[in-house]
């Protein structure tokens, strides 16, 4: 697997000067792990998107600290990022420890075609779109692939005991839980729900008659005026 490295600095700007380091193109991180002190660091931003758009959160950085002679091992935590212009703001990035196991999630893909889909005899409906799985750092995969051509028939499903992760990957999401199925398009559904809409219809149209009959009764007519007895 292809190796992403990051080279960053320690940071000396905190708090609300952060701005001032964004706007001169560098990004706010911190690393942290089970037995890193945790540092405050910064990254070029057009590199910083670089690695990110090529590690995600479950491939292995090596963040290189200032001069270290020695790059520590990291995966990216939390990324903040601006609700409006999604722009970067922090990245928390994770040392890890390579002989301890980790959780992660793991990205699910699907490829190939659903003979059941190109027969249009059901529709594709994806369910889960990453795997919680526990194991070793370098064990990580990029993502995993997930074989639709097997979905031949309406209301087959492909579920998470039926992924192939390896055996040294445990994977902690739940076995029954449907990663992607083939659901039948029923003509017999459709017209059940237009039947439905128009029952409705029929009950509210002969209420709104009436409300429309009693306002006319009240309603003078054109000409007349209303008398009363002294």
């Amino acid at each position: 697997m292809e190796q992403i490295e990051l080279k960053a600095q320690t940071r000396t700007v905190f708090g609300k000067k952060t701005k001032r380091l964004r706007n001169s193109g560098s990004i706010p991180m911190a690393l942290c792990g089970p037995k890193t002190d945790a540092l405050s660091l910064q990254a070029p931003e057009r590199e910083l998107h670089r690695v990110l758009d090529r590690a995600g959160t479950n491939r292995l950085i090596s963040l290189w600290v200032d001069d270290a002679e020695e790059a520590r091992m990291t995966l990216a935590r939390e990324v903040q990022r601006d609700s409006i212009t999604h722009a970067l703001l922090h990245v928390d990035f994770y040392e890890v420890v390579m002989t301890e196991k980790l959780t992660a999630e793991i990205p699910i893909v699907l490829v190939g075609e659903s003979p059941a889909v190109t027969r249009k005899i059901g529709v594709l409906v994806r369910s889960l779109d990453s795997l919680e799985v526990h194991c070793l750092p370098d064990q990580l995969e990029e993502s995993i692939e997930v074989d639709i051509s097997v979905l031949t028939e309406r209301d087959q499903a492909i579920l998470v005991r039926d992924l192939d992760v390896g055996a040294d990957i445990e994977v902690l999401s739940n076995p029954e839980e449907v990663v992607v199925q083939v659901l039948a398009v029923r003509e017999e559904v459709i017209e059940e729900i237009l039947e439905e809409v128009e029952a409705e219809v029929e009950v509210v149209r002969p209420a709104r008659e009436a409300e429309e009959k009693v306002t006319r009764a009240e309603q003078p007519e054109a000409g007349e005026e209303e008398t009363g007895e002294e």
